[in-house]
């Protein structure tokens, strides 16, 4: 695992010891961040189900405000600490040992313009994460929200799909919300993922 680009280019890092956590390959990585380049710089980012903190360090690494890592397990959360630091983006990280649940529930006022939901296969975790989101209104208005399932997986959920992409077993679906304001916005978006 490494950054694919920005500061930390090139940087690798640590992956959690064990079989319990799926790290996105670089591949996978390096084509979602081409699919939403233009929301990066600036955004404000949660990687809810952050495992080694990939998504969120190269968001960070290509001009990211802010990103909260949430992760319940105590070394996966170890390696995120240990990775954020190696990639010199600990400065613009906050990391919060809990469940997504819990995070999400207790967010306030926080509004995300970019959020990484890659939890483990199976859908339930993911529909119920997503469920939440949109039950606490964290994201932003023009935010989108980056899914990581199987291919297999099915979930529900209030959002609409603005572009999905298949990679081997892996699918990537792209969502924000439904009601903007403005239509333009809507279509320019659209245009750019």
């Amino acid at each position: 695992m490494r950054v694919v680009s920005g500061s930390a280019r090139g940087c690798k890092l640590q992956p959690v010891p064990g079989m319990s956590t799926r790290p996105t390959t670089d591949r996978v990585k390096e084509n979602v961040f081409n699919l939403i380049q233009e929301h990066v710089r600036g955004a404000e980012v949660l990687d809810l189900f952050a495992g080694t903190g990939q998504l969120g360090i190269e968001a960070l690494s290509r001009g990211a405000r802010h990103c909260d890592f949430v992760e319940r397990d105590k070394a996966a959360y170890n390696i995120v600490c240990k990775n954020t630091e190696t990639a010199r983006v600990a400065d613009r990280a906050s990391l919060h040992r809990k469940e997504a649940a819990d995070f999400v529930s207790h967010a306030g006022k926080r509004r995300y313009s970019l959020i990484f939901l890659d939890p483990p296969y199976g859908g339930e975790i993911l529909e119920n994460a997503l469920l939440q989101i949109e039950t606490f209104d964290i994201l932003s208005t023009n935010g989108i929200i980056i899914c990581e399932s199987a291919v297999e997986d099915r979930f529900a959920h209030g959002f609409e799909v603005v572009r999905e992409r298949r990679y081997g077993a892996t699918l990537i679906t792209v969502l924000r919300n439904g009601e903007t304001d403005e239509k333009h916005e809507s279509s320019d978006l659209s245009g750019q993922l």
